[in-house]
């Protein structure tokens, strides 16, 4: 086991003994950088509604199109986890994530054609998508590995600083981006935020390996876990007879590995490249076997079919409310800035209340009242579209504010269970990948909630100048958001929001 981290008085100092500062600092980074995009995207809708002029459902479909990169992550995973665990590296992703990031904005501010072009600019999208994807698969699996060697008291604590850190780069992001979009041209925004991946990408350059402490956990237990592939006993969470019976036939045979290597040593350089290209397909095969193995489970199966559902089900028309509220309420982007920041408070603060509170209830009240939450904040909207909040006198950026401060904090009390239960449960060898399909699972199930948004746009006939049928398409919303409340059994009924 990893050793213990030192006793602290302060958070901080705790997690910097247990982890290793320069850890934590690359963590904190990537995610800042990760909620820092609101910058962009909020340059990216106005480009796409006022440059471009795309009706609503045109601009919500090739968003969605854009995000597709983030449903498909378990590949990203399955790459980076095929390389045995002694001499796996993660770092060197990260740098190729960072320059898939860098480039595609750097290329379309410099790029008028490109800003005008809806096919080529959501092409540049869906490449920086791709870039962001994989950065958040490789730093997830380096949580996973950490948390493992540190112990499970650190998983709230490093889910927290995660998302706290992407709350500071929201803040900062969309207080920024309003400000920036009323005094700065497009391409000068795009050119600016490429300056974030292009840090990313120096400090993965001198950034150590392996945060502090779980070396000895990967050269020991978890690699001797991973070639065993005894994945069942991981979730089950009992010995297996099998398991010390395959530990002690390795011990037997290191003799005859040991007398073997001088051999192996003077074969040819064609035959090794051979081995190698072997063994990268036998660390494919056992990767993805081990991730159907993995996902088999219900401890993991089941609640990921829910949450599939309960993202999939709901038409997302999120991009037809953000017309709405421009062209009808006329609300300017710097308001619309502060609403995200509002937002982002909130999802600090949702954060903290779940860890405070909510993480030892059990994970079925947690989710029922979660969706009762957005339901509520549905019917916000369709006062907000009927005008119903006028005769009493409420004005709309309160409607607006209220409406993003909510969702923001209650869209936590769904995530935090998950990410944690993913977190403790991805076996030795796989995390990058069992964490990413969870993630992707999530991603492509809201992606089909947008696009189904889209085509309930397009069947309501609403445009950038045609809202009659809004107040219909949130009622469909709001029954969408109800829908999984019946289905609440996938869920175990005795598991908390923290798995303990």
């Amino acid at each position: 086991m990893a050793e213990a981290a030192p006793a602290s008085p302060w958070w901080a100092g705790r997690m910097a003994a247990a982890f290793g500062a320069p850890f934590l600092w690359l963590v904190c980074l990537i995610y800042f950088i990760q909620g820092f995009r609101s910058f962009v995207w909020t340059a990216v809708s106005y480009q796409m509604k006022d440059i471009m002029k795309l009706s609503p459902s045109t601009s919500q479909f090739l968003v969605s199109a854009a995000f597709f990169p983030w449903s498909i992550k378990p590949i990203y995973g399955i790459v980076s986890d095929c390389i045995p665990i002694k001499q796996r590296k993660r770092v060197p992703y990260l740098i190729i994530s960072s320059g898939l990031s860098l480039f595609p904005w750097l290329i379309i501010g410099l790029s008028e054609h490109l800003r005008s072009s809806s096919n080529l600019f959501t092409l540049m999208l869906i490449v920086q998508n791709l870039g962001s994807a994989m950065a958040d698969v490789v730093i997830d699996a380096m949580i996973a590995e950490a948390v493992r060697s540190a112990g499970p008291e650190f998983a709230g604590d490093l889910q927290s600083l995660s998302w706290s850190s992407m709350a500071v780069g929201g803040i900062f992001g969309s207080l920024l981006g309003g400000y920036a979009l009323s005094n700065l041209p497009i391409n000068a925004i795009y050119i600016i935020f490429s300056a974030l991946p292009l840090f990313q990408l120096v400090t993965c350059v001198f950034v150590k390996e392996s945060p502090k402490g779980y070396e000895s956990t990967i050269d020991n237990a978890a690699h001797d876990y991973a070639d065993d592939q005894n994945i069942d006993g991981a979730f089950a969470g009992q010995g297996s007879g099998e398991s010390f019976k395959y530990v002690s036939t390795r011990k037997r045979k290191g003799a005859r590995k040991k007398n073997k290597r001088r051999t192996l040593s003077k074969r040819p350089e064609g035959h090794e490249k051979h081995n190698k290209s072997v063994n990268l397909y036998s660390s494919l095969k056992s990767a993805f076997f081990s991730l159907c193995t993995a996902f088999k489970q219900p401890a993991i199966l089941r609640p990921m079919a829910w949450f599939f559902l309960s993202n999939a089900a709901v038409p997302n028309i999120s991009t037809v409310m953000f017309y709405y509220q421009t062209e009808v309420l006329h609300l300017e982007a710097s308001f619309l800035g502060t609403a995200r920041v509002i937002g982002w408070f909130s999802l600090m603060l949702g954060t903290y209340i779940y860890n405070r509170y909510l993480k030892h209830k059990k994970l079925r009240n947690i989710l029922m009242f979660a969706h009762l939450g957005l339901a509520i904040i549905t019917v916000l909207d369709i006062l907000l579209v009927s005008r119903l909040h006028i005769q009493y006198g409420i004005a709309d950026k309160y409607m607006v504010l209220w409406g993003s401060a909510l969702a923001d904090a209650i869209n936590q009390f769904k995530m935090m269970p998950f990410l944690i239960l993913s977190g403790q449960l991805c076996p030795p060898g796989i995390e990058g990948t069992l964490f990413a399909l969870f993630m992707s699972i999530n991603n492509l199930s809201s992606t089909l909630g947008s696009f189904l948004g889209a085509a309930l746009t397009s069947a309501l006939n609403i445009s950038s100048v045609q809202f009659d049928n809004l107040t219909l398409s949130l009622t469909v919303q709001l029954m969408g958001t109800l829908l999984p409340i019946g289905f609440l059994f996938l869920i175990p009924r005795d598991v908390t929001g923290l798995t303990s």
